[in-house]
Formats: structure tokens, sequence, C-alpha cells
């Protein structure tokens, strides 16, 4: 062994044992970093950008009637058309299944308004925003019904648009 291994072998422990005492203090930054840097972002998503409000409605019993499915898009969102003007933009859509002593029809949906983004000015959408109510006709008999529909929609703000989002609707009304 010459004069230099001991003074080596005593280099190589002091670094290990320092890599050590600073992976021990980086672990806990480390892990709880993530969670503190996610909130610093800008903006959280929401988890629906679409709410549904089920009011009362009545309607003739036996005969073709109308009901209003009534929708807020949220402050700072849009939600595309039934009729986007794009091949790849998904359109909101109303699902709507039979149900005991129900038969619905094709929904109505409203025209779409056009919006534009900053970026593209002349590219016009046709898009949903604020309130907007969907015209659901119906044939019931007489009683209180209850309609698990389901509205499924893209949601975007003035930057991106977000996944596809699927929201429950629970239609209730009575026919007289």
């Amino acid at each position: 062994m010459d004069e230099e291994s001991p003074y080596l072998i005593e280099t190589l422990t002091i670094m290990k044992s320092t890599v050590l005492i600073l992976a021990l203090f980086a672990a806990p930054i480390a892990l709880t970093a993530p969670a503190q840097l996610g909130s610093l972002s800008s903006h959280a998503k929401p988890a629906s950008y679409v709410a549904y409000t089920d009011l009362p409605q009545t309607v003739a019993a036996n005969r073709r009637s109308t009901l209003e499915v009534h929708f807020r898009v949220l402050p700072g969102y849009h939600v595309n058309s039934h009729t986007p003007t794009e091949q790849f933009l998904i359109p909101t859509a109303l699902t709507v299944p039979a149900a005991a002593g129900v038969k619905p029809g094709e929904p109505a949906y409203p025209a779409g308004q056009p919006y534009s983004f900053s970026f593209d000015p002349k590219n016009k959408l046709s898009v949903y925003a604020g309130d907007f109510i969907v015209k659901l006709p119906v044939t019931a008999a007489p009683g209180a019904h209850s309609i698990d529909a389901s509205l499924r929609y893209q949601a975007c703000n003035n930057a991106s648009c977000f996944p596809p989002k699927t929201l429950p609707a629970k239609i209730s009304f009575t026919a007289k």
C-alpha cells in the first residue's frame, strides 16, 4: 500500500458520507416540491365546465309536448355547439333514453354563437357560452316522470380545449 492510499480511502469515505447526508436532506424537499409547485399553476381545471338545472315542468299527458333542458357553461369557458364549424371538433349532444311511460323525441339545439380565438380571428367557431336551453319533445303518460339523460360536450377556454366530458342530467317533469 502506498502513502496516498489512506488519504484516498479517507476522502472516498467523506464523499460517500456527504452524498448520503445530502440525499437524506434532499428527499423531503423532492417529495413535497411537486405538491407545492402544483399549487403555483395559474388555473385549476374544474371537475365540470357545464352545470345542469332541473326545473319543475308540467306537460300535457298523452300528447307531444316540449321540455326545456337548462344548462350553464361556467364563466371563462365555452363548449362546441351541436353543429361545430370544424369536423374535428366534438359537438354538444344530449342523449335521452326512453323511460317508463315516456317516449322522447330528437332534441332541438339552439344556434351556436360565433367565437374566434385571438390568434385566428378570421376562423369563426360555433359555440355555447353562458346559459343555453335544449328543447326536448316528449309524449308521456299521466304522472310524475324522470329521465336519466346525459350531455356530452367539449369545453374550451380562450387558449385551449379540454378532453370531452359527460354530464348526467336527470330530467324531472309531470304529465297532466
